[in-house]
């Protein structure tokens, strides 16, 4: 119950990062993140085709037991959480997704999804990864969740508009080694890489870094008030003679 608890916590950070980071605000007047639509869609077909295909875990899953390269990416499109954990899954990949699509663009969020695949890897081959004998760890769409939402953590830690935002980056970084070192839990050390990568390309793309939050979405001006500081340009109305008494009405 504890590694669950970690792991709700800081998919809670994470998401409360990507809101930040983009302006909770001006969501509902963004652009269709189509990238972060497409990936959600693959990993809905991939719980179809587990549910039609018995033998497609085992077909492709990261068991390091069975050969191919490939595996790793395929896996990432399997689920094996149950009903609960599915939901989970695809719900908070949805969100995840579409929020590092608005923060880094979707070119860069293709990047970032190949590297939420193999960085997890490369980490594990040099540092020594999940135990090769616990099947929880050869599928499942989460790590890249952990690790996209790490991505908008780190970049909150380094381009955040203030020292409060900035603080919410660390302290997101620490919850998710705490979660690792503490509890034992994969998504925690997976996010901490995110965080790692999303620092990065945040210095690497320091005023660039966040291309659809300065595009201001689609948010209509707000309307202007009297007093509220808004300044509005009155036309002056043409001047037109009456026939009653000739003075400009």
């Amino acid at each position: 119950m504890g590694e669950l608890a970690a792991t709700a916590v800081v998919m809670v950070l994470l998401l409360v990062s990507g809101l930040v980071l983009v302006d909770g605000d001006t969501v509902p007047y963004r652009p269709v993140p189509w990238c972060a639509v497409g990936l959600t869609a693959l990993a809905v077909a991939g719980v179809v085709l587990q549910a039609v295909w018995p033998a497609a875990t085992a077909a492709l899953d990261a068991d390091p037991a069975r050969t191919g390269w490939w595996r790793h990416g395929t896996a990432v499109l399997l689920q094996n959480g149950g009903p609960a954990g599915i939901a989970f899954n695809l719900l908070t990949l949805a969100a995840v997704a579409a929020l590092a699509e608005w923060c880094w663009g979707s070119r860069v969020l293709v990047v970032l999804v190949a590297c939420a695949v193999a960085v997890p890897v490369l980490v594990g081959s040099t540092a020594g990864g999940a135990p090769a004998d616990d099947p929880s760890t050869y599928a499942g769409s989460s790590g890249v969740t952990f690790f996209l939402g790490g991505t908008l953590a780190g970049a909150l830690a380094v381009v955040g508009p203030r020292w409060g935002p900035r603080l919410l980056g660390l302290v997101t970084l620490v919850a998710a080694l705490a979660a690792w070192t503490r509890l034992g839990d994969a998504h925690g050390l997976v996010a901490a890489e995110g965080v790692v990568v999303g620092a990065l390309a945040a210095v690497t793309r320091r005023g660039t870094a966040i291309p659809s939050a300065r595009r201001a979405s689609r948010r209509p001006p707000p309307p202007s008030t009297p007093g509220a500081g808004a300044t509005r340009t009155v036309r002056a109305p043409r001047s037109t003679p009456t026939a009653s008494t000739g003075r400009p009405s």
